[in-house]
This record gives C-alpha cells, sequence and structure tokens, in this order.
C-alpha cells in the first residue's frame, strides 16, 4: 500500500518534459519581445529629451527678440538654457532686475541613443541646417544657434523604424 502511495504523486517524465518544452516556447515569445521594447524606451526618451529641449530654446528665443542662445561655445549654450540670462544673453547664477529670464532647463539631458549615448555634450554648428553630425569628438547633440535646430549626434538608425536617429 505505501508504494502505491508515492508512486501516484510522482511526476512522469512525459509530464516533466511537456512542462519544459511549454516554458521553452514562452521563453522564445517573450525574450524578442522584451528586446524590442528596450529600444521603443530609447527612441521615445529621445523624442522626449528632444521636445523638452526644442521647448526650452523657442521659450529663450521669445523671451529674447527672437534670437536662439548664441554661444558660441557649447558651455554658453549650457550656461543660457541653464541660468538666468539677460536680454543680450549674459548669464548669471542669481536672478536679478537685469538677469530676469530664465532658466529654461535644469540640466542638458544626455542623447539616450548613437555612437555617443550617455553625453550631454554639445556640438556646435552654426553653418549648416541641418546641423551636421560628427561622431568622432562624443558629444551626444548638435546645435545650429542660428536656426535653433537640435538633433541627436548620430548616424545610426532606429531598427524599428529605419529613421535616422538625427531626422527625429
Amino acid at each position: 500500500m505505501f508504494r502505491r502511495f508515492l508512486r501516484t504523486r510522482a511526476f512522469s517524465l512525459v509530464e516533466l518534459v511537456v512542462v519544459i518544452v511549454i516554458l521553452g516556447i514562452i521563453a522564445a515569445i517573450a525574450i524578442p519581445r522584451l528586446s524590442r521594447g528596450a529600444s521603443g524606451a530609447d527612441v521615445a526618451s529621445l523624442q522626449m529629451n528632444l521636445a523638452i529641449i526644442r521647448n526650452a530654446l523657442n521659450l529663450y528665443a521669445t523671451e529674447h527678440d527672437g534670437q536662439y542662445p548664441p554661444g558660441p561655445t557649447a558651455a554658453d549654450v549650457v550656461a543660457q538654457l541653464t541660468q538666468y540670462s539677460s536680454l543680450s544673453g549674459a548669464t548669471s547664477a542669481t536672478k536679478s532686475a537685469t538677469y530676469k529670464f530664465g532658466p529654461y532647463l535644469l540640466a542638458i539631458p544626455p542623447c539616450p541613443v548613437g555612437e555617443n549615448a550617455g553625453s550631454s555634450a554639445i556640438l556646435i554648428d552654426s553653418t549648416n541646417s541641418p546641423p551636421q553630425v560628427v561622431t568622432t569628438g562624443g558629444e551626444g547633440w548638435v546645435y545650429n544657434p542660428n536656426t535653433g535646430e537640435w538633433i541627436a549626434n548620430s548616424d545610426q538608425t532606429d531598427p524599428d523604424s529605419g529613421k535616422k536617429y538625427s531626422a527625429f
């Protein structure tokens, strides 16, 4: 009687194989979907960062007689977007009667995609419209201060849409 009781409670080899096959099928379906979700998150982050930055640039231009942050260096552009500024574009860490505009951003967000993903450095390109991508310097973004165009500094393409990251 004791033997029969143990025997009815055990799993057979066939049952174990069926369970393993089912788990393998579920994994084969789920893993590609999860990896596609990660690339989609990068593109969504890029689009959100671009929208925030472009909104800040437009607000700056609205308050500075139609002029985008002129730079001339990337550090100047960062200061003009993250500190208080005067009508002429001079910056100050504290607000006063002269420095009454801004700040428009807390910080420049890092570019989430491309060869220089994770970099918040800016490449200034005041001659080309749209700005030209140059990935060798390590900058995450490219900015044209004459037109206010801001793009991701990447030659890579989004695998889902087939669109270059610099074209978003």
